[in-house]
């Protein structure tokens, strides 16, 4: 249970206005490269900063090389078979880091 905490104080997050103009706010999971383009994954939060469901969201991530303090850019994934090798490519990370929490939890073996 620390260690959630801990995670929990760490985790970035990012506000994402809707198209109703709702505001949301998301923990950044991961940015993912796909066919040389940056995607990101986001945990969309509840009031209490907390994910019940699970449901992830995905947009293409772009920064603006010239000025690293610009803020990055966040855009939908229209294209349906895009946004599945986005999908993917996070279950690829998911398995990935559930295979590195098993190998570091076998110490006690």
């Amino acid at each position: 249970m620390a260690k959630n905490k801990e995670y929990a104080d760490e985790e970035m997050t990012v506000e994402l206005e809707l198209e109703d103009g709702t505001l949301v706010t998301c923990a950044i999971v991961t940015i993912l490269t796909v066919e040389s383009k940056d995607y990101i994954a986001l945990l969309p939060l509840n009031e209490d900063g907390e994910n019940k469901d699970g449901e992830v969201w995905f947009y293409a991530y772009s920064e603006n090389p010239d000025d690293p303090n610009e803020e990055p850019v966040l855009d939908y994934i229209a294209d349906d078979e895009e946004y599945e090798k986005v999908a993917d490519a996070f279950d690829e990370f998911l398995d990935n880091a559930e295979f590195d929490e098993l190998v570091d939890g076998e110490d006690d073996k």
